[in-house]
């Protein structure tokens, strides 16, 4: 690796905002799809201080807001999100002392969540299936706080001009600049428009004979609009930060050479396929332009050059895109066969956490509740001693014991301790687990734990293998 010489490196920023924008322009390696003869560039917009593209808006929206007056000092933002502009949203509040509010869809990752939380957003989460007028809609749910909290300025991202504005002041002019101007192909998704249309903007006017291509996810209605002008009713999909279920006023349409239609199962395990291959760990709406870009790349010429986005980082769906649990649920993954499986492939959690007989019951507590696992296995010099008892530690705490004094051994079970080996066939698990709720699986590097809820999920794969 070469060393980047100090004359070009980054001056020491005055504040985390600084680090918003100037991402890499990385080139897929050759060989990566072997029907692709042309270059294709990555733009890696996870490399952004919150891991998404969506820093850019974020803090071009609320610079913006500050200067019409729109955004006060002391003021609260309110927004709805897939949860990236949430994230950008949160760490742009968080630097410039803003409190905000953070409605987000439940079909959205726990990773995203919880990241919101961290930069100490209100989140409010909404159910996803429901329709853009019904009022629990979180568009719905956010306007409706906005309106309702005095000094609320709601960014509303999926109309507000500023969003495009960003991408066709800041991301289009650098990938033009990355590229010397020399770009044949741009490929990107649209879930606001405001990406696709500022970029593809700065583009149409800096380098004309650049196409630019959208993708759309299976269940979304852009590209049928985009072709018919016919607004259609949308569907379901599991790719986060793309497709959209109304028309967008951020989204301009005129941009638009082309469109591409990907479904979820081709965005996963295109995301996988690229970490693995490139260790390039981006997000499910990456492997969602990435497919799209490869599709496209496969029919032009070896001189061309193609640039596609990879939105945001692969350690916020490591519950989905990167489950393989998840994904065999979907049916995106192969299954084991129901002939051929065994206890151990039953397991949801391989190798859950164990806790010492000295550990601290606060302690114990957290384990169970952080890993989702029950039992916890108490281990004392590679011995199973039993398994820790939630129940007893609720008695002792109801009792008012002091939590400091309490430890594992105190709240031991070893009366009722079921092991399964990991070879056993599965049907033994529906045996052990007709009189328990969970039981013990032991292999070679320790045990794992088996749910009646592993066993049902589990059991679904394996009949639709038969």
């Amino acid at each position: 690796m070469e060393v980047t010489p100090i004359s070009e490196l980054q001056p020491i920023s005055a504040n985390i905002l600084d680090a918003v924008g100037n991402t890499p322009l990385v080139r897929l390696p050759a060989g990566f799809d072997p029907e692709v003869k042309c270059e294709v560039l990555l733009k890696l917009e996870f490399m952004n201080p919150s891991g998404s593209i969506k820093d850019r808006i974020a803090l071009h929206m609320v610079r913006q807001a500050e200067k019409s007056g729109a955004l006060k000092k002391g003021g609260r933002i309110v927004e709805c999100s897939s949860g990236n502009t949430g994230a950008g949203l949160a760490m742009v509040a968080a630097a410039l002392g803003y409190d905000i509010t953070v409605v987000i869809p439940d079909k959205m990752s726990s990773e995203k969540i919880a990241a919101v939380r961290g930069w100490g957003a209100d989140v409010v989460v909404t159910p996803a299936n429901v329709g853009i007028e019904d009022p629990m809609h979180y568009t719905k749910v956010a306007g409706r706080i906005a309106a309702e909290t005095e000094g609320a300025w709601w960014p509303d991202q999926y109309h507000n001009p500023d969003n495009t504005d960003a991408h066709y002041q800041y991301t289009g002019a650098e990938i033009f600049a990355q590229c010397d101007g020399r770009i044949d192909h741009f490929i990107a998704g649209a879930g606001t428009g405001g990406t696709i249309s500022g970029i593809g903007r700065y583009l149409k006017e800096h380098a004309p004979n650049c196409k630019v291509v959208g993708v759309d996810p299976v269940g979304s209605v852009l590209e049928h609009y985009w072709r018919t002008k016919e607004l259609i009713e949308g569907g379901s999909y599991a790719v986060e930060g793309v497709g959209e279920e109304e028309v967008p006023r951020a989204w301009d349409a005129s941009v638009i050479d082309d469109y591409l239609v990907v479904n979820d199962k081709d965005s996963f395990l295109m995301a996988r396929k690229l970490a693995r291959a490139t260790g390039i760990f981006a997000g499910g709406s990456s492997g969602f332009n990435l497919a799209a870009t490869l599709r496209y790349a496969r029919n032009l010429p070896a001189d061309a050059r193609v640039v596609t986005l990879l939105p945001d980082y692969g350690k916020a769906y490591l519950s989905k895109v990167y489950n393989d649990d998840y994904l065999r649920d979907c049916n995106y993954l192969e299954g084991v066969s129901a002939s051929t499986a065994t206890v151990g492939d039953l397991c949801s959690i391989k190798n859950t956490a164990t806790l010492s007989p000295n550990d601290t019951i606060a302690w114990g507590i957290r384990q169970a509740g952080e890993r989702q696992v029950r039992p916890l296995p108490v281990i004392d010099n590679d011995n199973l001693l039993g398994v820790f008892d939630e129940d007893k530690a609720i008695e002792l705490l109801s009792n008012g014991s002091d939590t400091s004094s309490l430890l594992v051994r105190d709240c031991l079970d070893d009366s009722s301790i079921l092991v399964l080996d990991v070879s056993q066939p599965w049907q033994d698990a529906t045996a052990a687990l007709a009189h328990h709720d969970s039981v013990l699986v032991k292999d070679a590097d320790g045990y794992s734990s088996l749910s009646r809820n592993d066993l049902l999920r589990s059991l679904t794969r394996l009949n639709h293998t038969k």
